[in-house]
């Protein structure tokens, strides 16, 4: 579903082997216009389950559902000609099971098309990741900070600040690398933990509030352009200000409309003679 349909993506087998080799670049993407425009410079893109909050006005990512997910993964697949694409499992499409893990893994890839899947969880989820990727499922894990845990996480914050929780994602980090994944998130873990974990597994560390010792890094797309001006975690970094500049031109657009400025004869259609 690329726009060309001739030019080979980037696979998880080569995402995986980038491990060691240099910084795997990563960003998310909800939309084809969006994917357009970041495929050229990403070597993976993320159909990210934060689309429930980003594009959605929601508080949390609890309410995001497969078929959102998929129709947005099909968005993304239309903008794509470089990238890998990895489409998250969202909450309650795979915690069940096992068996309903994949059911939804395969809808996902069966119906945008896009190379892998990327599912939350640790050492609980470690069968799960075994389950499909020996059935012919990519998947990438997600462990540290886990935004579709946070009524049970007490909240958005950095982990991995006592023995016990630093000791829990080690163990996770392990179990996931070892069930078959092609590459793990980690986020909001504090920075030698992550730095350690990415040394110690055999598969690439993405990281988002982590370290820059991670095998890659990863921001949400929204984050990184500088739309959101309410709040700003402190592992984000705004590459531009276009906030500013949506609302400049919308006000911009809405005195031309009142002036009747707009549109102007160049805009509007004449008869022939």
């Amino acid at each position: 579903m690329s726009t060309t349909g001739h030019t080979k993506r980037i696979t998880t087998a080569q995402i995986e082997a980038m491990k060691g080799s240099r910084p795997i670049v990563s960003l998310t993407a909800y939309t084809t216009p969006i994917a357009r425009l970041l495929d050229p410079h990403c070597d993976l893109l993320l159909v990210g389950d934060s689309l429930g909050m980003v594009l959605y006005g929601m508080e949390t990512t609890i309410g995001v559902t497969l078929d959102m997910m998929i129709a947005h993964g099909r968005g993304v697949m239309r903008g794509v000609n470089h990238a890998c694409v990895v489409v998250d499992l969202p909450f309650g499409a795979y915690q069940e099971s096992k068996e309903q893990a994949f059911r939804s893994a395969a809808r996902i890839l069966k119906e945008t098309g896009c190379d892998g899947v990327k599912l939350e969880g640790g050492e609980e989820m470690a069968e799960t990741v075994a389950f499909l990727t020996a059935r012919g499922v990519p998947v990438f894990g997600h462990i540290g900070l886990m935004p579709q845990l946070i009524n049970t996480a007490g909240g958005y914050r950095s982990v991995g600040r006592s023995e016990k929780e630093a000791g829990k994602i080690r163990r996770d980090a392990a179990a996931i690398a070892d069930a078959g994944a092609f590459g793990i998130v980690v986020e909001g873990t504090v920075e030698p933990l992550a730095r350690e974990i990415t040394a110690t597994i055999a598969i690439p560390t993405i990281g988002i509030g982590a370290s820059s010792a991670c095998d890659g890094q990863i921001l949400v797309s929204d984050d990184m352009l500088g739309l959101f001006t309410d709040f700003k975690p402190r592992f984000v970094k705004h590459f531009a200000e276009l906030a500013p500049l949506v609302s400049k031109a919308a006000e911009a657009y809405a005195g031309e409309v009142k002036a009747r400025s707009f549109p102007g004869p160049e805009h509007t259609f004449k008869l022939k003679n």
